[in-house]
């Protein structure tokens, strides 16, 4: 799990209304949510029942029919 610190961009009443990350934290974040994803992807795609083949496989397949 990616930690980070956060800091809060508050209203003039105190309230919460933003966020600010350092960006190597910004950027942890994006690689961890396309990962999640990735992963959502591969379950549909599992769940689908169709056939699912290898990446590589595929790669091949694409590249050979150019």
């Amino acid at each position: 799990m990616v930690r980070f610190v956060e800091r809060y961009l508050v209203d003039e009443k105190g309230k919460r209304v933003g966020v600010l990350l350092d960006i190597t934290d910004y950027q942890k974040l994006l690689e961890e949510l396309e990962e999640l994803d990735s992963i959502r992807a591969y379950d549909l795609a599992k769940a689908s029942g169709d056939e699912v083949i290898p990446f590589e496989d595929a790669v091949n397949e694409i590249e050979r029919d150019r």
